[in-house]
């Protein structure tokens, strides 16, 4: 039959934690092991799957697109498939970006607001208006800045 892993092998080689191994099994990210006397047997290929989950979860995939990047492998002939899992978090990476460094610079202004107490700062409590207006925190910000 050739070398198996146990669940505890498995999880000593990758690092990941048995329960997170049964998890992701019932889940459908790993497929469901042989069973040898009731114990699950692993083939070692087992291992690159998790590093590929751990790896896609590192990266910030949320379990449920590391599921949908699991199914999609293999070749599309639209352009779709894995490809296509990948703009989707590439998409949402890039606005999650451009969002902490509208954060980074908002923050970075506070820092060189000469006031002592900030709510006495028009520039705070107009960007905090803003924001209770209805407009998006860098919407706000720039409407600020814009004066």
């Amino acid at each position: 039959m050739g070398e198996r892993l146990t669940i505890g092998e498995l999880a000593s080689r990758t690092g990941v934690a048995a329960s997170a191994l049964r998890y992701w099994e019932r889940l459908g990210l790993l497929p469901a092991p042989e069973r040898v006397s009731g114990r699950r047997s692993y083939p070692p290929s087992a291992a690159e799957l998790v590093g590929v989950v751990v790896l896609l979860r590192e990266v910030g995939f949320t379990l449920r697109e590391v599921k949908a990047f699991l199914a999609s492998r293999g070749p599309a002939p639209d352009g779709g498939g894995w490809r296509e899992v990948y703009r989707g978090k590439l998409t949402e990476l890039d606005a999650r970006i451009a969002r902490a460094q509208a954060a980074r610079t908002a923050i970075a202004h506070g820092l060189a607001c000469p006031h002592e107490d900030i709510f006495d700062c028009s520039h705070f409590t107009g960007g905090v208006a803003a924001f209770l207006a209805g407009a998006t925190f860098e919407e706000a910000h720039e409407k600020i800045h814009a004066r």
